[in-house]
């Protein structure tokens, strides 16, 4: 079966008139739904792998982690690959590789294969985490893209709350390879639907590629994950961590010296000298940090100190996923009515506060106040997310928007990625330093929600500086 030509913008545009916008980026979100699919619902099948690999947690979460590393890293050149091969190419190649990497890892025999299969699925999910954003801040009026932007990340930000509830059914009734497949009907929708609906690209820019920048973030970005997942180990080992996070540190202070120089930098320092960009850069990593840090918690905390089974343990964050699917379209609306930089603010107070309560709840085994502190903080996260992206993108110019998007998208995962290693680091040296007792691990448990409770309130400064010319 040949596949149809692809039509231009303009023609698809008036074939289906005003609500193209509303298709194309429906078909963008699906496709990015199914890679943040993959990234929490993985969270409750660590134990069974650990167990069927004989494997401690701190090497367990490298399932994890090299899925959230690999995000990160392919998020780098996406704004290059956009201008070189198109939004299209781009779109229906990251797909494919998304659908292909996950029948690897349901395959898979071996820990080892099992890593590079969600490295694989974590490199195509993030070349589709910024597209969702450039859709909306290039197709939608000022006036709708509150509106837009909740309905975008109604999906990204309900997954990883539902995510593990449906993955415990899967790892209890089929095993941990099971999850794998979770995404495959969503790659299938999106790229059945991509043939059709998306554009053909326009004329490619020959721009060349930044290679250096690249490298220089890219060995950053896995020194500082490398070292902070070591700062967990002893002896000599914490001496390497250490090692490892200067070299990060020198190796972004060699970026900055670089992207000073470059004419085309992959990341150009320009973005920052904007107040409310730089602000929700900074909000947008804490967010990755509290949200996929304590997707990570909670289950492994529910299964590892109370005993809970996988189901049992995944099953308690789908009222807080009712709870953000019902919050993040109302976030969209009020951030196009109120200056979204208070709407992300209370969405952060709302979140900081419920981990500071899932802290003082961690000896408890009733799961009703445990469940409703989870239903706000969700609350809180649909707040965030919509007001976030348009608090800190509209006053850039529109060449600068595929390049802000990859940077914002970049630093919520850098922040998701570093959320789970420094989490499960944290409980492990807690856990340590207590003896392994039981009630120990629980208050280990609850010292990991003190954390995130205590970086994520932290960041509501920052939003209060998200203010522009409007505000």
């Amino acid at each position: 079966m040949l596949l149809p030509e692809p039509r231009s913008l303009t023609s698809l545009a008036e074939l289906y008139g005003a609500r193209y916008r509303w298709m194309l980026l429906a078909v963008v979100g699906i496709g990015t739904v199914g890679g943040v699919l993959e990234t929490s619902s993985f969270n409750v099948a660590i134990p069974s792998l650990g167990r069927e690999f004989q494997l401690g947690q701190e090497r367990a979460q490298w399932a994890m982690t090299a899925f959230m590393a690999a995000m990160c890293l392919a998020m780098l050149p996406v704004s290059w690959l956009l201008e070189r091969i198109g939004f299209r190419r781009l779109f229906l190649l990251a797909v494919t590789t998304l659908g292909l990497a996950s029948l690897v890892g349901f395959c898979s025999e071996s820990f080892e294969v099992t890593v590079l299969a969600r490295g694989l699925q974590g490199a195509a999910a993030g070349v589709l985490q910024p597209l969702g954003i450039l859709v909306i801040v290039r197709l939608f009026p000022v006036a709708m893209q509150g509106r837009a932007s909740g309905v975008l990340m109604l999906g990204l930000a309900a997954t990883p709350a539902v995510a593990p509830a449906i993955g415990g059914v899967l790892v209890d009734a089929l095993g941990w390879r099971a999850v794998f497949l979770l995404c495959m009907p969503f790659c299938a929708v999106a790229l059945m639907l991509g043939i059709f609906l998306l554009p053909r690209p326009r004329k490619a820019k020959r721009h060349r590629f930044d290679g250096v920048g690249c490298a220089l973030l890219c060995a950053g970005t896995l020194c500082l994950m490398s070292g902070i997942a070591g700062l967990g180990s002893g002896g000599g080992s914490f001496l390497v961590a250490a090692a490892e996070l200067l070299v990060a540190a020198l190796l972004v202070a060699g970026f900055v010296a670089h992207a000073r120089r470059s004419e085309s930098p992959i990341v150009s320092l320009e973005l920052f000298s904007s107040r409310p960009f730089a602000m929700g850069s900074l909000v947008s990593f804490t967010y990755g940090f509290g949200l996929f840090g304590s997707t990570y918690l909670i289950p492994v905390f529910l299964q590892d100190a109370l005993a809970y089974s996988a189901a049992s343990a995944g099953s308690v964050l789908i009222p807080g996923g009712v709870a953000l699917v019902l919050a993040t379209p109302v976030a969209g609306r009020l951030s196009d009515s109120l200056p979204p930089r208070l709407v992300a603010m209370a969405g952060l107070l709302l979140l900081g506060g419920s981990f500071l309560v899932l802290a003082a709840l961690g000896h408890q085994r009733g799961l009703l106040a445990f469940v409703a502190a989870t239903v706000v903080g969700r609350i809180g996260l649909g707040l965030i997310l919509p007001a976030l992206n348009l608090a800190s993108m509209r006053q850039l110019q529109a060449q600068q928007l595929a390049q802000a998007s990859v940077v914002v998208s970049f630093l919520r995962q850098l922040g998701g990625v570093l959320g789970i290693a420094a989490t499960a680091v944290f409980v492990a040296w807690r856990q340590q330093a207590q003896g392994h007792r039981p009630d120990g691990d629980v208050a280990a448990f609850a010292q990991g929600f003190l954390l995130l409770g205590a970086i994520v309130l932290a960041s509501v400064v920052a939003a209060a500086r998200m203010a522009n010319g409007r505000d």
